[in-house]
């Protein structure tokens, strides 16, 4: 079986698993069967051959930094080496620099951002202050991008953040704009410290369309991921699956990228 890395997966503590899973089907009106718990999320991927996850989560407020970063680390620490862990920093924190510092004396090896959730415009002087924390730190950057709703991380909000920081290695989730799929792809494809993961988009694209997708951003900067719990492996896998890619293609998205990025060979 090909060996897969799941590059989107957001992971939460059992007490508040199933509230955090709520709000998501509420923010996105979808019906979700995946719980949002370690266990579940292993069990799910074990279905498809995924050997790594990347796990994260998202602060919606200051206070929620430390906590949610310790969780990711222990959850890190605690599976062996299955885990690869991003923490979360908070736009209003009064201490940005000394929250990364701490994600990173946790282990955590990236940070992802949920502008959306956490109400701010990437091409505001909030997403500025953030980015030069992380780009000084030299680690990777894991950015939820796209929604037709809002004016957070469109590509008109994502374009000028890319522009401030070109030697920060971004992963724009979703193709870097979800619900805007091909817009975005028109306008950030090229982009040199761009990569892009396939979450939360192959279930609203044919086929033919995601494999123009791929490769006008490049196979070589593009991952496979889930969006765990938002959609299962399976169903993802089969929609991957039906794209028309070389065995090469195939096996860059699914590990080798993802292995080279976040550094696991």
């Amino acid at each position: 079986m090909q060996k897969v890395i799941n590059s989107h997966c957001h992971i939460y503590p059992e007490k508040i698993a199933s509230k955090a899973v709520e709000g998501i089907k509420n923010f996105y009106d979808l019906n979700m069967s995946l719980n949002g718990r370690t266990d579940d999320l292993i069990k799910d991927g074990s279905k498809v051959g995924v050997v790594h996850y990347l796990v994260h989560s998202v602060a919606t407020t200051p206070k929620q930094v430390k906590s949610i970063n310790e969780f990711i680390s222990y959850e890190v620490k605690s599976h062996n080496g299955l885990f690869t862990g991003f923490g979360t920093l908070h736009p209003d924190s009064d201490d940005i620099e000394g929250d990364f510092n701490y994600l990173c004396d946790l282990g955590l090896k990236g940070v992802k951002l949920h502008p959306d959730f956490q109400l701010f415009a990437l091409n505001e002087k909030k997403a500025f202050d953030l980015g030069e924390v992380i780009a000084a730190g030299d680690v990777p950057l894991l950015i939820h991008c796209g929604d037709f709703r809002y004016n957070y991380s469109n590509p008109e909000q994502l374009i000028p953040f890319l522009d401030n920081f070109p030697e920060l290695t971004v992963i724009g989730a979703h193709f870097a704009g979800w619900s805007m799929w091909e817009d975005a792809t028109r306008q950030l494809a090229g982009r040199q410290n761009l990569y892009v993961d396939l979450s939360s988009s192959l279930y609203a694209l044919s086929a033919e369309t995601a494999n123009e997708l791929i490769h006008a951003y490049g196979t070589d900067k593009v991952l496979w991921g889930t969006d765990y719990p938002m959609w299962d492996s399976v169903s993802e896998m089969e929609y991957f699956n039906r794209i028309d890619l070389t065995d090469e293609e195939r096996s860059m998205i699914l590990y080798e990228n993802a292995a080279k990025l976040l550094k696991l060979e």
